[in-house]
């Protein structure tokens, strides 16, 4: 009876094992990325149909203290239509950080004050968590499944590279209709290219003996045209 004895803890902890090494079944790793957004909200009080100055001065503070830059997306809110003229001040500043105005988010937040514009900018960023994941190089394997860790560098990386974190939730949509002209410019280029061993090549024997310059045969050597 002794040796079914020792058996099963031994069972028992291969199967722990096993749970504890987080490795992943499949080639689909579970770490994905994950989108967060945050909306930083300006109240400015408009004078006639423009900008009061005082405000046109905040707001030019508020864009470089948030340090606007590529990826942000900036609206502005003015349901009542008060202020055409503080709409394209408030273009002319988001300007200088390379970016232009785009359509208010339908959420809903508390109502515009009356000779008052709400510009909302915008942030997304993208994060994997969990990552790195080393559980697995600790622990023995004995399924032959894939790393804990398997798809962390190419999604981490994938956060970080892509402009707009939001098209990893929803892609952006094609156009409508192509050009052919444009979608096979590439193709008619390599084609119409003049062939690179058209004249000119020589194929060199391996067996020479580099002497000196760059790549000149040694004396005698023969080449093949």
């Amino acid at each position: 009876m002794r040796p079914s004895s020792l058996l099963a803890p031994l069972g028992l902890l291969l199967m722990t094992g096993g749970c504890m090494s987080g490795s992943q079944p499949g080639m689909e790793s579970v770490h994905q990325p994950v989108v967060s957004q945050t909306d930083y909200v300006l109240d400015l009080a408009l004078s006639g149909d423009r900008l009061a100055a005082d405000d046109y001065r905040r707001l030019d503070g508020w864009a470089r203290n948030l340090h606007l830059g590529h990826g942000d997306h900036v609206a502005v809110e003015d349901p009542a239509g008060d202020g055409p003229a503080a709409y394209r001040e408030v273009a002319d500043i988001v300007g200088r950080y390379g970016l232009v105005l785009g359509q208010a988010s339908p959420i809903a937040r508390r109502p515009v004050a009356p000779a008052t514009i709400r510009v909302v900018v915008t942030r997304a960023f993208a994060t994997v968590p969990g990552c790195p994941d080393l559980r697995s190089d600790t622990v023995p394997d004995v399924d032959g499944r894939t790393s804990s860790n398997h798809g962390c560098a190419i999604n981490r990386n994938l956060a970080a590279m892509v402009a707009n974190p939001t098209d990893l939730v929803q892609g952006v949509g094609g156009a409508a209709a192509s050009d052919p002209a444009t979608a096979t410019r590439a193709v008619k280029a390599l084609r119409n290219a003049p062939p690179t061993g058209n004249g000119g090549t020589v194929l060199r024997d391996p067996n020479t003996i580099q002497t000196g310059g760059a790549g000149a045969p040694a004396p005698g050597a023969g080449a093949m045209q």
